[in-house]
């Protein structure tokens, strides 16, 4: 799905999931790296550069909660996903408040996990690109304001619902790559049931129309896998 390969900070110290979760990602063209010791986990952050961790909470020596504080005082807009055996409503408080952008309870599927993998991936891209309000982004003959919910077409603006915004907003996240269905299913509506799919073919088809005016701009299904979106091709 990415032109370059994800970079994940993996620290999980069960050998025998860590080495199928690792294998799995690997599998799906991601790059990982993998501590099994939350003492060593800051070290291998700093040289390791990594686009996203992922934190098993239990750890020997330091707890994930405890690295995820850490890992977000030096660098706040790192994507955190906990792993985790409990389910009270104190621990998953406790992952949020430490700096954890996600949380998935053991067992989990692997393909859960990519879904919330390129969730917040997208997320953080997005977000990178609207820091500032009047931060717009051209598409074609189109300029596109997301934190004011409009688009602009040579002088005239039409006025996006949230809704219409957030999807744009994520198929630019996605410029000229494949973004899968479900990921953007799961994103808006928290779930890929068949009335929200009904809805969100409700929803591509708008945007197209409103960006039908400049034939460069192209909102492209993909059957069976999703969109791709592209500019000046």
């Amino acid at each position: 799905m990415y032109m370059q390969a994800i970079k994940i900070l993996y620290v999980e110290d069960e050998p025998f999931l860590g080495k199928i979760v690792k294998e799995s990602l690997e599998s799906r063209n991601f790059t990982v790296k993998m501590i099994d010791d939350g003492q060593l986990v800051l070290n291998a952050f700093y040289h390791y550069q990594p686009d996203i961790c992922i934190l098993d909470v239990m750890l020997p020596n330091v707890d994930g909660f405890t690295i995820g504080k850490e890992i977000k005082e030096n660098n706040p807009n790192m994507p955190i996903i906990y792993l985790t055996a409990k389910s009270q409503t104190d621990d998953l408080l406790e992952g949020f408040r430490s700096g954890g952008n996600d949380y998935i309870k053991k067992p989990f599927s692997i393909e859960e996990l990519i879904v919330r993998i390129q969730n917040l991936l997208s997320l953080s891209a997005v977000s990178s690109l609207t820091i500032n309000p009047e931060h717009s982004i051209h598409l074609g003959a189109y300029t596109f304001y997301p934190l004011k919910y409009k688009l602009d077409y040579k002088g005239s603006s039409k006025k996006l619902s949230h809704r219409e915004t957030k999807i744009l907003k994520i198929l630019c996240a996605h410029q000229n790559k494949p973004v899968d269905r479900k990921e953007i299913l799961l994103k808006i509506w928290g779930d890929n049931s068949y009335f929200n799919s009904r809805n969100l073919d409700v929803y591509i088809k708008k945007i197209r129309n409103y960006l039908a005016k400049d034939s460069t701009v192209k909102i492209v299904t993909l059957k069976g896998i999703g969109y791709h979106f592209s500019v000046g091709n």
